[in-house]
């Protein structure tokens, strides 16, 4: 089998050498790939971040669990997306909730590595800043921090910073969360862009104020902070273990529309778990005013974010996103729960 699949990848090689070069291993090792039915387990990474609320929603109240029944769920933290795509590109995560940036960033990598399969959530970042800066061109000679190189929240910043002609006036850095915090409470920074529950936490431990929320930037004010991919391999081959996991994914999100003190208690205590300290009432009160928890990745969106990569100056070619998404399984369980399908905007196609 091997022997053939090589035979046939070097005669494809000869007669479109550009467009194999294009393709990652992944596409010609999941080829034949075929339904194996439920699988043994699901490794499944996420942040601990607000705006991954419905994975920490799903994981505390068992709802995930609850649907995949013998599959062994396998939670993995990340505190970053470019370490949650190396993950997947290396074969140790089959699922994961990752940033829009991210995501992107997997194709272009690893072309064919991973599906996008659903939302999570809309909004949820902020460019906080020292309440004496009053418009962007005020951050002229200072230092704005984003999460981490090419995680969605930089590329927006350095995108808006292009087109406003900033970029080289304002120094760009990034650093983990925390020690933003830290960092701004010191005087030593004076802007970030950041997910919730940090842009929150700035704002009401360290006095910061609100430049601008991302969802101004957006038609509706609606754009994909937090998305659920999948490996291309798993869900060819398990299928029904990603219909389950989808399935868990909108009962997080319906619980958290019919139970909002619930849901944040839910996610506070994941929170708690997982880095060793809750957010206080007033923090996660706030930071939930500002996402919207969606099954739907808003994928007419995606190609717009591929080229504000290139305008970030983060890339100097757009990636393709022909074939990126697959809503299959998203779609099943939307219309098996009486609900309108969610529109690929055409990434689903070759």
């Amino acid at each position: 089998m091997i022997t053939r699949r090589r035979a046939l990848a070097a005669l494809t090689a000869l007669a479109t050498a550009a467009a194999v070069a294009a393709c990652s291993r992944a596409d010609s090792s999941t080829g034949d790939a075929q339904d194996k039915g439920p699988a043994a387990e699901l490794r499944l990474g996420y942040f601990p971040n607000v705006t991954h609320a419905s994975a920490l929603i799903g994981l505390e109240k068992g709802l995930f669990a609850k649907h995949l029944g013998n599959t062994k769920l396998v939670p993995t933290k990340f505190n970053d997306g470019p370490t949650e795509v190396t993950a997947f590109l290396g074969g140790s995560l089959d699922a994961g909730f990752i940033g829009s940036g991210p995501a992107i960033n997997a194709e272009a990598r690893g072309a064919g590595v991973v599906k996008l399969v659903a939302g999570a959530t809309s909004g949820g970042a902020q460019l906080v800043v020292r309440p004496d800066v009053t418009k962007l061109e005020d951050l002229i000679g200072k230092t704005v921090v984003t999460p981490q190189l090419g995680n969605t929240q930089d590329v927006a910043l350095k995108k808006l910073l292009a087109e406003k002609d900033l970029t080289g006036k304002v120094q760009v850095t990034n650093r983990e969360n925390a020690q933003t915090l830290d960092a701004f409470h010191k005087g030593e920074i004076q802007a970030a862009w950041l997910p919730e529950p940090w842009s929150t936490r700035l704002i009401l431990e360290a006095g910061a104020k609100v430049l601008l929320d991302e969802k101004e930037l957006w038609p509706g004010g609606r754009f994909p902070t937090t998305v659920l991919l999948v490996r291309t391999e798993y869900l060819k081959e398990h299928p029904e273990t990603v219909r389950k996991l989808v399935q868990g994914l909108l009962d997080a999100n319906e619980y958290a529309r019919t139970d909002t003190a619930g849901a944040k208690t839910a996610v506070n205590k994941q929170l708690e778990t997982l880095t060793g300290k809750g957010l206080s009432q007033a923090t996660i009160d706030r930071a939930f005013t500002t996402i919207e928890l969606t099954a739907d990745p808003i994928a007419a969106q995606f190609p717009q974010l591929a080229k504000d990569a290139v305008r970030a100056g983060l890339t100097t070619k757009e990636t393709q996103l022909a074939g990126f998404a697959d809503f299959t399984a998203l779609n099943a369980v939307l219309q098996g729960n009486g609900r309108p399908p969610v529109d690929t905007a055409g990434l689903d196609k070759k």
